[in-house]
């Protein structure tokens, strides 16, 4: 046992324990919708706050929006949101919204997705994850540090929201795509020091999603503002790439669904093509759909048009390999 572990910090167990009155106690500009759950997954502060001075904030997505699509920036304090489902199916999927590095659109994809897989019976958990630029010590590692002890997290709570550890999806959404590939494609590498019982979860997933994804760091099809946020205004070539996702993608990569608009303005489709070439090179079971027409960051909404039946697709694909 270590130090850490003698000084009674969060297990699995103790998280579980602690749910509602963490819940209550963070601070956050709207209430959580009904039936969410929030708590925060770092016993204590998130590694590397030293020199952070950011002020976590939480404002509406659009000036039209309704009070549960709210948009975090400047996280300090990242936590997991939990819905549980009325009819369990013995699954749990991990959702992380996106939004360009800059902030996570915790509502429009995170709630409201995880809404519709409840619905199928999904222990779903929205994950609120450190912004790269924000001054962590880990730097562009920070959001994967959170990504890690989030899944690590998931996986401990099996035994206490029923379901299998080895049956966990993730799915990412435009940045938070980018964050997927990064935590499910590559051969984990520790990005952080071990703090609970927690992490000694394996860092792996049954399944993966990456929609309308944020794939590569170079080249000419590249989200310029992901770029910027996660590595800095000017970064070498060696960094692009080395932060570019369809380079490197391990052999023990987990099953990928992968989900475009081909007339998506903001990050475009040659992304996901591009991951699709790599995931194939590798022999990963793969599906990929190509929509006509839904542009950037759909998520289920009414725009989606001929994305709509996504999370249908998705369900099949899962349901195919065991989640």
């Amino acid at each position: 046992m270590t130090m850490l572990d003698r000084r009674g910090l969060l297990t699995g167990a103790a998280v579980a324990a602690a749910l509602a009155p963490m819940s209550e106690a963070l601070a956050q500009s709207f209430p959580l919708p009904q039936g969410f759950v929030r708590f925060p997954i770092w016993p204590g502060k998130a590694p590397g706050s030293e020199h952070v001075t950011v002020k976590e904030v939480e404002t509406l997505r659009r000036p039209d929006s309704g009070p549960d699509d709210g948009v975090f920036a400047h996280i300090v304090t990242p936590t997991l949101t939990l819905l549980r489902p009325a009819k369990p199916n013995g699954a749990a999927i991990m959702l992380i919204p996106g939004g360009g590095y800059s902030r996570v659109a915790i509502g429009h994809e995170g709630y409201s997705i995880a809404r519709r897989f409840a619905e199928a019976g999904y222990v779903c958990f929205v994950l609120l994850y450190r912004l790269p630029a924000d001054g962590w010590a880990a730097g562009a590692e920070a959001p994967l540090q959170d990504a890690q002890r989030a899944l690590r997290l998931v996986r401990s709570l099996a035994a206490k929201e029923k379901f299998d550890a080895n049956r966990v999806g993730v799915i990412g959404f435009s940045a938070g795509g980018h964050l997927a590939a990064w935590l499910t494609s590559r051969a984990p590498v520790e990005s952080y020091k071990s703090v609970d019982a927690a992490d000694r979860e394996p860092i792996k997933a049954a399944v993966a999603a990456y929609m309308y994804p944020v794939i590569q760091m170079e080249g000419p099809f590249v989200h310029k503002g992901s770029r910027t946020q996660l590595l800095g205004e000017n970064p070498s070539p060696e960094r692009m790439r080395a932060y570019s996702l369809d380079q490197d993608v391990s052999a023990q990569t987990p099953p990928v669904f992968l989900a475009h608009a081909i007339d998506d303005p903001a990050v475009p489709v040659d992304n996901s093509i591009a991951m699709l070439g790599s995931l194939r090179a590798q022999k990963i079971p793969t599906e990929c759909h190509l929509f006509e027409n839904g542009g950037h960051g759909f998520g289920i909404t009414a725009q989606a048009q001929s994305a709509a039946p996504w999370p249908d697709l998705f369900l099949a694909f899962a349901k195919r390999h065991g989640v």
